[in-house]
């Protein structure tokens, strides 16, 4: 890379409003929306007004790759940038615009071209999604796909396009960072979807929501596992899989630091049942941060075989102690269940 930079000759004006490429982006716990930009020509600074594909905003803070504040990046530095007001896709170019009300109108302008695109579909049921392709009457099967950062989105993304046959072709009809909403439900109940979710979970809402219009919802943590479950389905080659059966969610109210037992957190049980043998997997903004078993389960000082909703419970989590307030424990079980899709 030194060798070609050194024999191409790049140069760049440092002295104008500067462009760029997208690396990642992804949403923090409070600093919202922040994008990994590559600056390539002229010089960002704090407070520039900018465009990256239908998404807009001001610069609030830029940060270095140490995490170190600074207040201008010029050509060739990698920068994180906030004050978006949505999430940019990687490889999206960025400028800088004279004004906030430019910059605005041209994101408008794009996310109502990337609207008039959207097509909807009637809905249909994908529990016999292989019989439906082999009838004919599936020529695409589409995806929604929900992700904990912006990279492994875009892996996933290409590695499903490439599923595509001659007798089905795998639609993405929307990708997303974050936990998965309601209204990423919505569009999959109305578009004939199943939802991929990579690292993240469905908010509470949203899951009842998907169980009550049927709305597969599929949730992963190996990529690898998801192009080869979408590949059996198509191909009607999926054998009997384990299947997660979410027992209940509980809430972090509290947190205690116990010297030799590790952090205990005092809970209130949200939604459903936990149980002593349930298998937990914590989140924070929907995000799964960790997964294992609990350490201990408590009413008051007893211990406890489970725990049922609206009562208040201490736990701990084996090996894990980086708990914090607000955030969810999802309570789960394993079973084995046939393979659909």
């Amino acid at each position: 890379m030194l060798l070609q930079a050194d024999i191409l000759e790049l140069k760049a004006n440092p002295d104008k409003l500067s462009r760029g490429t997208v690396i990642e982006s992804r949403i923090e716990k409070g600093r919202g929306v922040v994008a990994t930009v590559l600056v390539q020509d002229g010089t960002l600074k704090v407070g520039d007004p900018i465009v990256i594909g239908s998404n807009y905003g001001r610069v609030r803070a830029l940060a270095n790759s140490r995490g170190k504040r600074q207040d201008i990046a010029g050509p060739g530095t990698p920068i994180e940038i906030q004050g978006l007001n949505g999430l940019p896709e990687a490889g999206q170019k960025f400028a800088a615009m004279k004004d906030e009300r430019t910059a605005r109108q041209i994101a408008m302008h794009r996310a109502d071209k990337e609207r008039e695109k959207a097509i909807v579909k009637p809905r249909m049921s994908l529990e016999d999604l292989h019989r439906r392709i082999e009838d004919g009457d599936l020529k695409e099967l589409n995806i929604v796909i929900k992700a904990d950062v912006q990279g492994s989105m875009e892996a996933l993304k290409v590695s499903l396009e490439k599923l595509s046959g001659a007798k089905a072709k795998v639609n993405i009809i929307h990708t997303g960072v974050g936990g998965i909403s309601e209204s990423d439900v919505m569009l999959a109940s109305a578009s004939q979807a199943v939802i991929i979710g990579f690292n993240v979970r469905p908010e509470i809402r949203a899951g009842e929501i998907a169980e009550r219009d049927g709305v597969d919802i599929r949730l992963y943590s190996v990529i690898y596992d998801v192009v080869d479950d979408i590949r059996k389905a198509m191909e009607g080659l999926l054998s009997p899989t384990l299947k997660e059966v979410v027992q209940g969610r509980v809430e972090i109210r509290e947190t205690f630091h116990i010297s030799k037992i590790g952090t205990i957190a005092g809970c209130r049980v949200v939604s459903g049942k936990i149980m002593r043998t349930s298998n937990v997997r914590l989140l924070r903004d929907n995000v799964v941060v960790y997964d294992g078993k609990l350490a201990s389960l408590k009413r008051f000082k007893d211990d406890a075989r489970e725990v049922l909703e609206g009562f208040e419970c201490g736990l701990g989590i084996e090996g894990y102690n980086d708990l914090q307030v607000n955030d969810q424990i999802e309570a789960y079980t394993i079973e084995k269940v046939a393979g659909v899709l």
